[in-house]
């Protein structure tokens, strides 16, 4: 089978965690394909990849253009068109509403999951939703590049990275994120979503309670009206519990792909 250009390796080509041992990958389990959102990179996902791998799942991170929501779900569909056998969708942030149109129609995907990711209904948008219920903060916090072609790239600013995006993480890695972001297209931002995915797909969900991109009364407005079959709220937790809670992270993504 041919790699696509878009997938990232396999977890088992990556380190365990400090103390485990990766398991040979089992064929019998779906594989995971993890999608990253705005402001990250698929190495975001690395110390769940890690836990899953430990586990014998085979992993592919993704890499999410951030130019439009149809794009880049055409994109991720193509990664799970290469893949033999069942798949399990995890969007991140951004990544939600990708992952919900890339499934729509793929008889290949088992379930969703969303990571601190949007659960939109069609139509929607993530600006839109982010901002349904107060919180968010992270329109203050994006500085904006304008390229050749006019649109307009967003980046959060270094020294607002840490509080904004994880700042459950200490600052040196924290540090690292901000200069290792991906930036997403504005119009990206504000694009309808097409089909919600996830009225035919069970899904999963989690998130931080101290999320401060999308608020906790948006995550639980989304999931409740997604009738997620598990919500898990992290006490505490920000934007990036994928890093700074794995195994939580991991142990959802297990259930949902061992979910009959």
């Amino acid at each position: 089978m041919r790699i696509p250009a878009l997938a990232l390796v396999f977890a088992a080509a990556l380190a365990p965690c400090p103390g485990a041992t990766a398991q040979p990958a089992d064929d019998t389990k779906p594989t995971i394909v993890l999608v990253h959102g705005a402001f990250a990179e698929s190495s975001s996902w690395q110390p769940v990849i890690a836990a899953l791998a430990r586990d014998g799942y085979k992993v592919i991170a993704a890499a999410n253009p951030l130019r439009s929501v149809a794009g880049d779900a055409a994109s991720v569909a193509a990664v799970v068109r290469s893949v033999g056998g069942p798949v399990v969708l995890v969007g991140h942030s951004y990544g939600g509403p990708v992952i919900t149109e890339a499934a729509s129609g793929d008889t290949n995907i088992k379930a969703l999951v969303y990571v601190a990711g949007f659960v939109p209904e069609t139509g929607e948008s993530s600006l839109g939703l982010s901002a349904k219920f107060p919180g968010s903060t992270l329109g203050e916090t994006l500085t904006t590049v304008t390229l050749p072609d006019g649109k307009q790239d967003l980046y959060i600013r270094p020294d607002r990275f840490h509080a904004q995006f994880a700042a459950d993480l200490p600052a040196r890695q924290a540090a690292e994120m901000a200069a290792t972001q991906r930036p997403v297209a504005a119009s990206a931002l504000a694009e309808p979503s097409g089909a919600a995915a996830w009225k035919k797909l069970p899904s999963w969900v989690i998130y931080g309670s101290a999320d401060r991109n999308i608020p906790a009364a948006v995550m639980k407005f989304m999931a409740e009206r997604a009738r997620a079959r598990k919500t898990v709220v992290v006490e505490g937790a920000s934007h990036a519990l994928m890093l700074s809670h794995p195994e939580q992270v991991a142990a959802l993504i297990e259930e949902a792909a061992s979910a009959e």
